[in-house]
């Protein structure tokens, strides 16, 4: 299974370059493009159409592979696809998750495109998000927190409140960071690429198959899209794109009282520390440290935290002196470092995992130092 779900990067790839290339064209051809001005940094008018090719790389696979599972008899999974046969019930148990994210995904990149060609309010779009999110957790239990049920009604309450403010939040944080040339795809790749680690080591083969296609989707988008950009995602492609991490986010393992819900084949035994939760923490501290950082700063400015301005994590450090090609750089180069050890957390000792966490700490501190002391 660990081929597998390690194939589906070349082909969500293949699918992704070029449907992106093609889309180039046709976004000058009908004139879908993002032009400059007010907070734009970008000095050309520039096709904004690729978030259609990094949906339809994640969308399509996933799509055949639900069709598959349902109308394909047994017998045709026989051969080289018995490693799939063996996880058959398994699969057909996933099929409504897997339905309900498409769809979720759906409506996500239904909405940003519509945003891009005409603009949303942004109440509108979170009052939407907020809808797709509750959807989501109400209809699938897909919530962070889950043990909070212990506590009765109060606690099922509080974990549906928290897993649905944490995936709008994921969200917008990726839609946020989309705010310069291969900055969002890039620091998605990465991430996926790191949950795509940790649930193929505890055999957790469907999130891993979201991953893998994810990395695929991005890669061959972010070809077009690295600095100088041909072509930028949009709406269209940043929300499908937090939806989906924040979905990912969810739905991994990271520790398990019961081993015996585990795969025998799994790489790995699951994770037993309760500190293996933090693990989100850590590998998406950088998006959610623009979040929090450009909130702050538009809302001590009297402004909407959603309004548009150059304030973002980036922009501050062109500012800084970097060029945008190195301040992009720079920031995936961040999203690993305090990523990497995130994808053991939960399998490491207790002073192991403080280590780690203090080695992610410090390099926001590092970063927060720089930005106050060149405002001082």
């Amino acid at each position: 299974m660990i081929t597998l779900c390690l194939l589906l990067i070349p082909l969500s790839l293949a699918l992704s370059a070029p449907l992106t290339w093609w889309l180039i064209g046709w976004g000058v051809r009908r004139g879908r493009l993002d032009t400059p001005g007010g907070h734009k940094g970008h000095e050309r008018p520039v096709p904004c159409t690729g978030g259609i090719a990094i949906f339809a790389a994640v969308a399509a696979p996933l799509l055949v592979a639900i069709l598959a599972i349902t109308f394909l008899p047994d017998g045709f999974w026989t051969g080289r696809l018995a490693a799939v046969a063996e996880h058959l019930p398994g699969l057909r148990r996933t099929r409504p998750l897997a339905l309900g994210i498409l769809i979720a995904l759906g409506i996500m990149h239904v909405l940003g495109l519509v945003d891009d060609r005409r603009g949303l309010r942004a109440a509108v779009k979170l009052m939407i998000e907020l809808m797709v999110a509750a959807a989501l957790v109400l209809a699938f239990d897909m919530r962070i927190f889950s043990f909070l049920a212990e506590l009765g009604v109060f606690g099922t309450f509080a974990s549906i409140v928290l897993s649905i403010l944490w995936i709008a939040a994921v969200t917008n944080a990726m839609n946020m960071l989309d705010n310069m040339d291969g900055l969002s795809a890039g620091v998605g790749a990465i991430i996926a690429a790191l949950y795509l680690a940790a649930t193929l080591l505890s055999g957790q083969w469907f999130i891993a198959a979201l991953c893998a296609l994810l990395v695929g989707a991005l890669v061959g988008f972010l070809i077009f899209n690295f600095p100088p950009a041909k072509v930028f995602m949009g709406d269209g492609g940043s929300l499908v794109l937090g939806m989906l991490i924040a979905i990912i986010s969810i739905r991994t393992t990271y520790f398990a009282s019961d081993t015996a819900s585990f795969r025998a084949e799994a790489p790995l035994p699951p994770a037993q520390n309760w500190y293996g939760l933090l693990m989100p923490l850590m590998v998406l501290a950088v998006p959610l440290y623009d979040l929090c950082s450009v909130t702050l700063i538009r809302l001590r400015a009297g402004r909407s935290p959603f309004s548009a301005d150059q304030n973002h994590f980036s922009h501050r450090l062109v500012r800084l002196g970097l060029s945008r090609r190195a301040a992009v750089v720079l920031i995936w180069l961040c999203t690993l470092a305090t990523g990497l050890s995130g994808v053991m957390l939960g399998r490491l000792e207790a002073w192991q995992a403080i280590l780690a966490g203090a080695q992610s700490a410090a390099v926001l501190a590092m970063l927060g130092i720089l930005e106050w002391r060149r405002r001082g």
